[in-house]
């Protein structure tokens, strides 16, 4: 015959299992990953000595000033997010726990995920090729654009791919530059065109872009929010819907007139 436990007794042994799993989960790889602020480029200029935009057909100008596209960095696919990584990363404004299929949104195939990336990289510098050709009313028979961008995939550059262009085919359109000899960052998908979309990790990107010496941020409007999270001091928030908003924004920030849109 079994004697009959105490209460604190029956209290301990009934924790024993949640105390099991609490351990268990606590080590266990969860579907997330932990993304920190990534790496800037400067589209104007070259990345690890390749120049991000070669024209030919027409004739470039010397440029001032700094486009800077921005990048978040995750942990791999592949990689083990245990509880203690969230926990960990939770509350800390330098990193962002995420989705993993929100940042690998192909499958955790290391792969097929660099093959995914690499495709909607060249898709989105196709875009931002004929978005700003078309903006500046050239032929694309005629003027050939080469981007070139090491070791970064995805669509987000797409916006300031095509700043770039413009900046070094007409700057301001009269004879200044777009940045007005400003660091300019931002991100944002685009199509051929114009039309400028929302992207992810914006929050970690602003605060790459200051580290790096922005003091002007672009960003797809419908992303202000996040933007205004963890916005770094120092760093002007411009909403951007359009390229031709764009344009007109960083002219009305060179030229010190005009209206200048904010979040």
């Amino acid at each position: 015959m079994l004697s009959r436990l105490t209460r604190s007794q029956a209290v301990a042994v009934c924790a024993l299992p949640v105390v099991a799993l609490i351990a268990t989960a606590a080590y266990a790889p969860l579907p997330f990953s932990v993304a920190q602020p990534g790496m800037t480029a400067n589209v104007l200029g070259e990345n690890k000595g390749t120049p991000v935009i070669t024209v030919s057909g027409a004739t470039t100008r010397k440029t001032s000033g700094q486009l800077r596209m921005t990048t978040i960095e995750a942990t791999a696919p592949d990689a083990r997010v245990s509880l203690g990584d969230v926990f960990d990363n939770w509350f800390r404004t330098d990193r962002a726990v995420m989705p993993r299929d929100s940042v690998y949104p192909s499958g955790d195939d290391v792969k097929e995920i660099e093959k995914h990336n690499a495709a909607q990289m060249r898709q989105s510098q196709d875009a931002a090729t004929q978005a700003a050709l078309k903006y500046l009313d050239l032929s694309a028979d005629k003027v050939k654009v080469t981007l070139e961008l090491a070791d970064v995939g995805g669509p987000s550059a797409g916006l300031l791919f095509t700043l770039g262009i413009i900046d070094k085919l007409d700057g301001d359109g009269s004879g200044g530059d777009l940045t007005g000899g400003r660091t300019i960052a931002g991100t944002g998908t685009i199509d051929a065109a114009g039309k400028v979309g929302a992207v992810g990790g914006v929050a970690l990107k602003t605060q790459a872009a200051r580290r790096d010496g922005a003091s002007v941020f672009l960003v797809p409007k419908a992303e202000c929010a996040d933007a205004e999270a963890e916005l770094p001091k120092g760093l002007r928030l411009v909403p951007v819907t359009t390229l031709k908003g764009a344009v007109e924004s960083l002219v009305a920030l060179e030229k010190g007139k005009g209206s200048v849109p904010s979040c």
